[in-house]
């Protein structure tokens, strides 16, 4: 699984013109289930998300985490994170996983979030036509891949 970690100030996602979820301060998560993934892979990443430590303590440091300053978290699933460009200049996706695959595991990302954070978290709506509106906070943008946790 990939995911896209963005600290935001405010995030929201607006479907057919109406605003569907939003949060203040916190993270907005673009999540992307590549074909193969297993629930290792989902846990793995919804803990590292919520423990990952990119809000400021009292000094200016990145020291605290969304949990720790009781942040909020939206999720938006994107299949588009598992984009090939080698070839030509129209993206292939067939790294990303089938509809059948995926919306078990973006499920149990919500899930895993959940349990993470104590509350659930904000959600897009799989598979729809989403309008994502984010006010970056920094900017703090960190991209992160359970097969390749570097």
């Amino acid at each position: 699984m990939r995911a896209v970690i963005q600290r935001v100030r405010q995030a929201s996602v607006t479907i057919h013109g109406a605003e569907t979820a939003a949060i203040g301060q916190g993270l907005l998560v673009l999540a992307g289930v590549e074909e193969g993934d297993t629930a290792r892979d989902i846990d793995w990443l919804a803990a590292k998300t919520v423990s990952m430590r990119i809000f400021a303590d009292e000094e200016g440091k990145m020291n605290r985490s969304v949990r720790d300053i009781d942040g909020d978290v939206l999720v938006v699933s994107q299949f588009t994170l598992h984009a090939s460009t080698k070839k030509g200049n129209r993206p292939s996706f067939l790294a990303a996983a089938k509809p059948d695959e995926a919306v078990p595991l973006y499920e149990r990302f919500l899930t895993r979030i959940e349990a993470e954070l104590d509350r659930p978290p904000q959600a897009g709506v799989f598979a729809a036509d989403m309008q994502v509106g984010l006010v970056n906070d920094g900017p703090v943008t960190i991209m992160i891949d359970s097969r390749r946790p570097e």
